[in-house]
């Protein structure tokens, strides 16, 4: 039976009428959750602790996400299933419910099948005949059908069974204006992975982006904060040393290394610009984006050469500095050695997997605290994606993310994240350099 307008609507809490509502709709893949999020999202907490029923998988781990709406009130739901149901009291529905479908019928068939051409046949077509049950709806009142939105390539498995795509659909269909959303972690950590209970995280790249770029048209979004500000950011890029053979700059948190698929200026480009006359490919390491730092920059196809030589011969010097969002002993030293390597299912996060990962050594020294927080020298080894970030929120590693870090703590200003220290060999003359910021 179809739901009434207002039977999943909730009363925000009494501190949300003095709280001013955002004047845009939250950016969904980078955020710092308004205060009306976090209200809306202690209410489902609250609800979930009174339900015994749900404790044990939700000790397991799952996410889930609100959406307040004009008015005053707000919708809660979760990802996938929980215990067993994909429709609960309190939580809006599916976008499309498997419940008493032919799909339920069908996967038991083929469970039943032995393993063969015939029974992956039939799976792929059952897969097939899910995705064309998925349509989504945007905040103009046009609707796409999921396989049209991942057009040329095939949805992921799970894809509109997020959270936040329930939610959008949901106030679309009953009419309600969207003011902004969140998705918050509730139980354990998944095995390998970084989430923390209480913790909001970016709404995935692999199945949510394609679905919320649709259903977010005809919203009033907020800029990227990674992009918003880049004019800004572009100013702050400052050289530490230069000659003829390569120069070593500071590159400011909020800057790309290399161009990305968002067409800004990275570190490169201003560098081509710079020294027009430069040979080979220039960047001979990178710095995340939201990482702030020394990079030293090629300007000859020979000194390129054997930079990179020494960075694959773990030769170079470097070190980072880091305050992480709690504090720890002073003086405490060791070495974090994981086997990290992508999510393919939701990149660019990076996780634990002793199958495929690849081995990451870091060394840290915990300097002082301030102000709560724990200031760390860190001196990679390696150089993974991530590397340094992962190895500080993991349980598998200090289990302390690093301050303003979206993706493996808590979003803020900005990540706090810097090299400070690189030192190799000058590429030509073979003299012990160092550089300090």
């Amino acid at each position: 039976m179809e739901e009434s307008q207002f039977a999943l609507l909730h009363e925000m809490p009494r501190e949300a009428l003095n709280v001013e509502e955002p004047k845009q709709m939250t950016f969904p893949f980078c955020y710092e959750p308004h205060q009306l999020v976090r209200l809306a999202a202690r209410e489902v907490m609250a609800e979930v602790a009174r339900h015994a029923e749900w404790q044990n998988e939700i000790e397991e781990g799952k996410m889930l996400g609100v959406l307040v709406v004009e008015g005053g009130r707000f919708l809660a739901a979760f990802s996938g299933t929980l215990c067993g149901r994909s429709t609960l009291p309190y939580f809006v529905p599916p976008v499309f419910d498997l419940h008493g479908t032919y799909f339920e019928e069908e996967e038991r068939r083929i469970s039943a099948m032995p393993m063969g051409e015939e029974r992956i046949a039939r799976s792929q077509a059952l897969q097939q005949w899910l995705f064309e049950q998925f349509s989504f709806l945007n905040a103009r009142g046009e609707e796409c059908p999921l396989l049209d939105i991942f057009n040329p390539k095939v949805p992921p498995s799970g894809a509109g069974e997020c959270c936040a795509p329930k939610l959008l659909q949901y106030a679309y269909k009953h009419g309600l204006r969207p003011l902004c959303m969140g998705e918050f972690w509730m139980g354990r950590s998944p095995r390998g992975e970084v989430r923390e209970e209480g913790h909001f995280y970016p709404s995935c790249q692999h199945k949510c982006k394609p679905i919320l770029t649709w259903m977010m048209q005809g919203l009033d979004v907020e800029p990227n904060p990674l992009m918003k500000d880049y004019d800004r950011v572009m100013k702050q890029l400052r050289i530490v040393h230069e000659d003829r053979y390569f120069v070593v700059v500071d590159k400011p948190s909020g800057m790309l290394s290399v161009p990305g698929k968002d067409n800004l200026p990275s570190l490169l480009d201003i560098m081509r610009e710079r020294y027009p006359e430069a040979e080979g490919p220039m960047i001979v390491h990178r710095l995340d984006m939201e990482t702030s730092g020394l990079m030293v920059v090629a300007l000859t196809d020979e000194a390129y050469h054997t930079l990179q030589r020494q960075f694959v011969e773990h030769t170079i010097r470097k070190r980072y500095t880091a305050l992480l969002e709690h504090p720890m002993t002073v003086g405490e030293k060791g070495t974090i050695d994981l086997l990290i390597c992508p999510n393919p299912y939701d990149r660019p996060r990076q996780i634990v997997n002793e199958e495929y990962g690849r081995r990451s050594i870091t060394h840290y020294e915990v300097v002082r605290n301030e102000d709560g927080h724990a200031r760390i020298h860190l001196w990679p080894d390696t150089g993974r994606t991530h590397q340094l970030r992962l190895h500080m929120a993991a349980k598998e590693g200090l289990g302390n993310p690093i301050v303003g870090d979206r993706l493996y703590g808590n979003a803020g200003e900005r990540l706090m994240l810097f090299a400070d220290v690189l030192g190799f060999q000058h590429p030509v003359s073979g003299e012990s350099l160092e550089f300090s910021v």
